[in-house]
């Protein structure tokens, strides 16, 4: 799967906003119209766009087209943030180091001034 087209779909906000919820489970389309309170045609193609781009998966249930979260691109995005995320975290880690040391011991001593 190529990264662009998995950016592309989650750069928009309705997109987004179906992702959300089909986090929570798998919905038909109407239940996914009437929640993000866009056109049964926009809605559509919105959800064709994640399709293609592999984030969700659709099934046929008699009349009514259900869609699903795929989960293994949102695995492959986890892994590609995870070197940024220790980077966050190691920035953090330090900053947190650096107030605890300009912390003044008495609460309602200002700290001192670098």
């Amino acid at each position: 799967m190529s990264d662009a087209p998995l950016w592309t779909a989650l750069a928009d906000p309705h997109r987004r906003a179906i992702v959300a919820l089909l986090l929570e489970r798998p919905r038909p389309v109407g239940e996914i119209v009437e929640a993000c309170g866009l056109s049964q045609p926009s809605t559509s193609k919105h959800l064709r766009v994640l399709r293609e781009a592999g984030l969700v998966r659709v099934r046929q249930d008699a009349q009514r087209r259900v869609y699903a979260l795929d989960p293994a691109p949102i695995a492959e995005l986890d892994a590609w943030l995870a070197p940024y995320r220790e980077l966050w975290n190691r920035s953090l880690d330090k900053l947190g180091r650096r107030l605890d040391r300009t912390a003044p011991d008495d609460p309602e001593e200002p700290a001192p001034k670098d």
